[in-house]
């Protein structure tokens, strides 16, 4: 991935090229530590991608930067697929990759926003990130600041009704800096959506709560960017992306089983997963 010069917009197919490093180094950090989410990292790789290598506004030798963008990723299990960005984006050394979940490590399995470079909310308890963003899109008017706040949550993350008072709050306040990325994989922790606990009609009833939907294949990186581009654009109304995604992407065994929402893969899985994903990079160059 060195040919790739990262410190300007990607290409769509520099993204796809990218999006299979990403892969790749999910998996990396998750058989090392033998322990984390690869299904839910996997299904938001493409989403994620996009964000850090096209759309948002950053500085990665300025972190703190008042004028950056802000990422939260609501869903903060997955924490893998934000790491594997903010190491290819060059927050920090690749090195770190290897210390996933280890003692003193900057890449605790929640991010930590006072750890990990780049990171600007601590996640972990689910709902709570959309909350976060809401108020950094209100910061962002009070202080009257262009800066746009992108947020991923999952949809099993949708059950908590935070999610919603924030939902509530964001069409009333007309937050069109704001913009949401609902990662449409159907599977949570135990089983899929559907069984624990069905969602119903996700579309109407976030247009009943006062927002612009877009609904995109979350794994067709045009699609990705062209919705991502689009919500950008918005105004008067905050936007949320329904992206139609796959848990566990790029790796056959993994893909649509919910086993996968938490368990490392051992050697000879990792093996297997690697493979798939490398001959990925041979469609996408």
């Amino acid at each position: 991935m060195n040919e790739l010069d990262v410190s300007k917009p990607l290409s769509v197919s520099e993204l796809k090229r990218m999006a299979v490093q990403m892969r790749k180094d999910i998996l990396y950090m998750i058989h090392a530590a033998q322990a984390g989410h690869p299904g839910g990292s996997l299904s938001a790789t493409d989403i994620v991608t996009a964000l850090y290598f096209r759309l948002m506004r950053i500085d990665p030798a300025n972190p703190q930067w008042e004028d950056r963008d802000r990422f939260i990723l609501s869903k903060g299990h997955a924490c893998p697929v934000w790491y594997a960005a903010l190491a290819n984006r060059g927050y920090y050394d690749r090195a770190h990759l290897a210390t996933l979940r280890k003692l003193e490590s900057i890449l605790q399995g929640h991010a930590d926003m006072k750890k990990t470079p780049g990171v600007d909310m601590t996640v972990g308890s689910l709902g709570q990130g959309i909350c976060a963003g809401v108020g950094m899109a209100l910061a962002a008017r009070v202080n009257q600041k262009d800066y746009h706040v992108w947020v991923v949550i999952g949809d099993g993350e949708m059950q908590e009704g935070s999610v919603w008072e924030a939902a509530m709050s964001a069409a009333k306040w007309k937050l069109d800096n704001l913009t949401v990325i609902l990662d449409l994989n159907r599977i949570q922790n135990d089983d899929f959506v559907e069984k624990i606990m069905p969602l119903g009609q996700v579309k109407e009833k976030w247009q009943a709560f006062g927002w612009k939907t877009i609904c995109l294949d979350g794994h067709d990186m045009q699609q990705v960017v062209g919705a991502l581009e689009e919500a950008r654009t918005i105004k008067g109304i905050p936007t949320i992306l329904i992206a139609d995604t796959i848990k566990g992407k790029g790796v056959s065994f993994m893909e649509n089983v919910p086993l996968w929402h938490g368990t490392a893969p051992n050697d000879e899985q990792y093996a297997q997963a690697l493979a798939e994903v490398e001959s990925a990079m041979e469609v996408a160059a």
